[in-house]
This record gives structure tokens, sequence and C-alpha cells, in this order.
């Protein structure tokens, strides 16, 4: 489809599932290992990626027929390739639209958090603020819609809720997901290559610790002296 006159979009689906997202990145991996003439970069979503070419160089029509014939391999597996598990510190101050969202959907708090950290999310895509991950499938019993009225300030590390969506706030913002906890874990850095912790198709689990364990790992990381748990996906299978 096209998207002004130095873009077009790759459809490959109407849903949000991780084997159509999975299909989505493997297009954008082949297509920066070998781009055609005219191509400038790829930006992939949950269901679709967006070409940017130059029309200097190469129409879409030719840059399209190129990658029609790019062989994207075996679309049957959506495995992560890793599982990142970051601890969190749910309810309190860390968490405070555990309460509400627990009275909400007639759940006691800890069986919220038991659904929540129960999960094997998958990074979908990136963006809303650097080092932001849209992370899904979100259990269909914690599926809320967002904040009437948004927060002001979300503080770094928030991890929410929204939908059938879950994410962490990488850094203060504007937000309007329910915050159900807090992680201290880093997920942008300037100075870092690649700059963000995850990267799209990885995993992400949620390891519920206790307010000291979430203190002494904050001071760790500030220290530069903590790293997140990263698993083998293939060898978690």
């Amino acid at each position: 489809m096209p998207v002004g006159d130095t873009a077009f979009a790759i459809e490959f689906g109407a849903a949000i599932d991780p084997a159509l997202n999975a299909l989505v990145h493997r297009a954008a991996a082949r297509i920066a290992a070998d781009p055609p003439p005219g191509v400038i970069e790829t930006v992939p979503t949950f269901r679709s990626l967006l070409v940017h070419y130059d029309p200097r160089i190469a129409g879409a029509e030719s840059i399209q027929a190129a990658l029609g014939s790019c062989d994207l391999g075996d679309t049957a597996t959506a495995a992560p390739a890793r599982i990142w598990v970051l601890p969190v510190l749910y309810g309190g101050e860390a968490g405070p639209d555990l309460a509400d969202t627990a009275t909400t959907l007639g759940l006691p708090p800890e069986e919220v958090v038991a659904l929540h950290s129960g999960g094997l999310y998958r990074v979908y895509v990136q963006g809303f603020l650097p080092g932001f991950a849209y992370l899904g499938d979100l259990d269909p019993r914690l599926d809320l819609p967002r904040l009437s009225t948004p927060r002001v300030r979300v503080p770094p590390g928030s991890v929410a809720i929204a939908q059938r969506m879950t994410g962490v706030y990488p850094i203060e913002s504007p937000g309007g997901w329910r915050l159900l906890g807090n992680t201290p874990v880093r997920f942008f850095d300037a100075a870092r290559e690649p700059p963000t912790l995850f990267a799209p198709g990885d995993g992400v689990q949620f390891r519920p610790v206790m307010a000291d364990e979430h203190a002494a790992i904050r001071a760790a990381v500030a220290r530069g002296a903590y790293e997140p748990e990263c698993r083998d996906g293939e060898a978690a299978r």
C-alpha cells in the first residue's frame, strides 16, 4: 500500500499474532541484509512493514517486484531467541493501580500478580519512548482499557497493562496504562550498543520480588553492576 511518494507498507495480515509478527521481522531482517537499490530503511510494526525508499534511485514498483521474490523461509515458528526475566515489585507505591485493577476484575491482588507474572510475552514492536516495548499477549482475564485520565508523570520502570498489552515505561513520561509494579532494570542507554535492551521478537517474563530485593537491584543498577537474566529461548521450549 502506498504511503506518500517515498514509502509503501507491506501488510502481512489483519491481526496481532506472534507468527504474523515473526514474519514481519523476518522480512525486515532479509531486506536489511540485502536491500534492493533505492531502499533506505524499513520500520516493522505489529502486522506490517513500512519501506522507505529514494524515488530518484528506484520506483516503488521495481522495489516491490524485488521484494516479492524474497524468501522468508519457514514461517511456522515464532519462538523467541532470547527470554528476559525482569524482577518486579508489585503493588503499593510501585504499582498504584494494582488494587483498583483487582477490584475492577473481581480478583484478589495476588491472582492479578500471578496472572501477569505467569505469562511469556513477545516484544512485538518498540516505540512511543526509546526502549518502550509493546509486549503481548496479556492473559484475557486482565484485559482492561487504558485509564480514562492519563497520568502526567509515570515513574521510570513502571510495569503497566492496557487491553491485551503489557509494557515498562523506560523513562518518566505521561501515560495512561494501569501501573501494576516497578522494575529497576534500565531499558535504554544511549552509550550502549544496541541502546535498547530488548529486540523485536524477544521473550519477556516478570518475576515478583519483595521490596528489599527490589532496592538491592536498584542499587546494583545504579553502580552499573547488574545485568538482567537472559535465557536461551530455544533451550526453554
